[in-house]
């Protein structure tokens, strides 16, 4: 599309409609695009002044509605949707697949010995402790002593529950230990993930009416934002961690593997990512970035706030993060 733009689009929300599966799935394939984490510094920062400029009612020239939406996914891909910040590169939803490419593929690889059990859990749940931070909701900040204890509790507790199921598996049979790496990563996530984000559980997450106005802090919106988060990592290590070790028990049954084992990884690892190109945007689209709740269903202290300041809302939005 061409010419003088209109300056009511709605930047602020997604290009698609959210209320449909589709539409958030076309939203996320957008938004975990691989290709983004390579952007330059120069490339965010255009497209950062692009989307807040029109917002404020600046156009540049020539701009499109097309590169307009373009600027606007670049924004979304790189800057925390509460705080503004550009997030730290490993933790953007833009590096999920060539980090967990590599991360689980290296799991379903490694998975026999207990020192490869331990070292390939760590570095996973270090890596989701980072995704977990950065995609926290709210705009409040962690202190270094409650990342610290964060971090330390959730990493602490994934590696112990991998051991765990390791020690397990022992006596089935072969074919379920290279389940281990994804019972373990899924269990995982239930610890992690609310350890990484218990500010919010404790003190709640900023929940607004439908015009963007605060109204407050939720901490019962911060358990279901979180609980949503949990069921759609899980969902996404569905794909990843459970097609890859079934045809690979297949292919190392076939004579060219046993010819050449150091095929094993590369070939798990490629298994692994094309399922996260797929898996990391569908699940991500399972719930609506932007969740909402009734205004009965919030804390009482809240609900008797929003009646006085707010009188005609019913329902609440929230950003659940990621």
């Amino acid at each position: 599309m061409s010419g003088e733009l209109p300056l009511n689009i709605n930047i602020k929300e997604p290009r698609w409609d959210q209320g449909t599966f589709m539409g958030r799935a076309q939203h996320f394939f957008m938004v975990t695009d691989p290709r983004n984490v390579l952007l330059s510094s120069e490339t965010l920062e255009d497209a950062r002044v692009t989307v807040q400029n029109y917002r404020a009612g600046i156009m540049k020239p020539g701009l499109t509605e097309d590169a307009l939406w373009k600027a606007k996914y670049v924004y979304d891909s790189a800057f925390h949707p509460d705080t503004g910040e550009k997030m730290f590169v490993i933790g953007r939803m833009s590096a999920q697949v060539p980090m967990n490419m590599s991360i689980t593929g290296s799991m379903l690889t490694f998975y026999r010995t207990t020192p490869a059990v331990v070292f390939w859990q760590w570095v996973n749940q270090s890596f989701n402790a980072v995704v977990n931070y950065t995609n926290r909701s709210g705009d409040a900040p962690l202190t270094v002593n409650q990342l610290g204890a964060a971090y330390v509790s959730a990493t602490t507790g994934a590696v112990v529950t991998a051991l765990g199921f390791k020690s397990l598996a022992t006596r089935l049979p072969p074919i379920m230990g290279r389940f281990v790496p994804f019972v373990a990563v899924a269990a995982a996530n239930c610890i992690n993930i609310p350890f990484m984000r218990q500010r919010e559980l404790k003190y709640g997450i900023p929940v607004t009416d439908e015009n963007d106005n605060r109204l407050g802090e939720s901490p019962g919106a911060a358990k279901q934002a979180i609980l949503q988060v949990i069921v759609s990592r899980i969902g996404m290590a569905v794909p990843a961690m459970a097609i890859p070790p079934v045809i690979m028990n297949a292919l190392e049954k076939k004579a060219f593997m046993k010819r050449f084992p150091l095929l094993n990884a590369p070939i798990q690892v490629g298994l692994v990512g094309l399922c996260l190109v797929f898996a990391t945007p569908l699940c991500c689209a399972l719930f609506p970035q932007k969740s909402s709740m009734s205004v009965s269903s919030l804390e009482p202290q809240l609900q008797e706030r929003i009646r006085e300041i707010s009188p005609q809302t019913t329902t609440v939005y929230f950003n659940k993060g990621l």
